[in-house]
């Protein structure tokens, strides 16, 4: 892998721990979305896929990231761990579709493939979750017809996000031109101490150091 680096944009954030309305109620906007429930929204209803497009498009000019935007970058959904089969829920997908609907990038490109399905991060304990590079080897890129400048990585959750890194890389090794970087709709926050917001914007980088990867912020 050459890429040791990326930048990342999130809008949301929540802690899995602590016991604070704010984070009881950032664990259940993070299963909503996990699964693109209906929310309600006001006097409507609408699925979180959308409910974060919809928030991107009208406070985009405010937001840290609207750069990542205003580019006009094609939109990789970001594969699940396991197999994408025909009826799987696949919700960086969903998002990628949603944000697109609302202008936001050129065009949705499904061209990251699982090709060795890996344990699911969210489940596995820290020492178990799988690396950087085992996302590189289990990932492959179907050609497209033109070499995109730019490529924004679309995800649910983003916690220190080697998938996010390894993705990158094999995107990279395809479109070797590309400025690469990521949006996810949630970024964790490991510590209770360390959360102050759900709604909370940033821009931060994910990084390899030796075989692991850390994110900040």
């Amino acid at each position: 892998m050459h890429l040791s680096e990326i930048e990342f944009g999130s809008l949301l954030s929540y802690s899995p721990r602590g016991n604070s309305d704010a984070q009881c109620r950032s664990r259940t906007i993070t299963m909503a979305l996990k699964n693109d429930q209906y929310v309600t929204v006001g006097s409507n209803q609408m699925l979180m896929s959308d409910y974060i497009a919809e928030n991107l498009s009208t406070e985009m000019i405010k937001l840290p990231f609207v750069n990542f935007f205003n580019v006009n970058p094609i939109l990789v959904p970001v594969p699940n761990s396991s197999f994408n089969r025909t009826g799987t829920l696949w919700v960086p997908q969903r998002l990628a579709n949603a944000l697109f609907k609302k202008g936001l990038g050129t065009k949705v490109v499904e061209c990251l493939k699982r090709v060795k399905p890996l344990p699911k991060s969210a489940t596995s304990l820290a020492v178990n979750r799988p690396k950087a590079i085992a996302h590189y080897d289990s990932l492959t890129v179907e050609k497209i017809l033109f070499e995109p400048p730019e490529i924004l990585l679309i995800d649910d959750v983003v916690t220190r996000r080697a998938t996010l890194l390894g993705a990158a890389n094999k995107l990279l090794e395809a479109f070797p031109n590309a400025n690469i970087r990521a949006f996810a709709a949630i970024r964790t926050i490991s510590s209770p101490e360390g959360f102050t917001n759900i709604y909370d914007p940033r821009v931060g980088k994910i990084t390899l150091r030796g075989d692991c990867t850390f994110r900040s912020p």
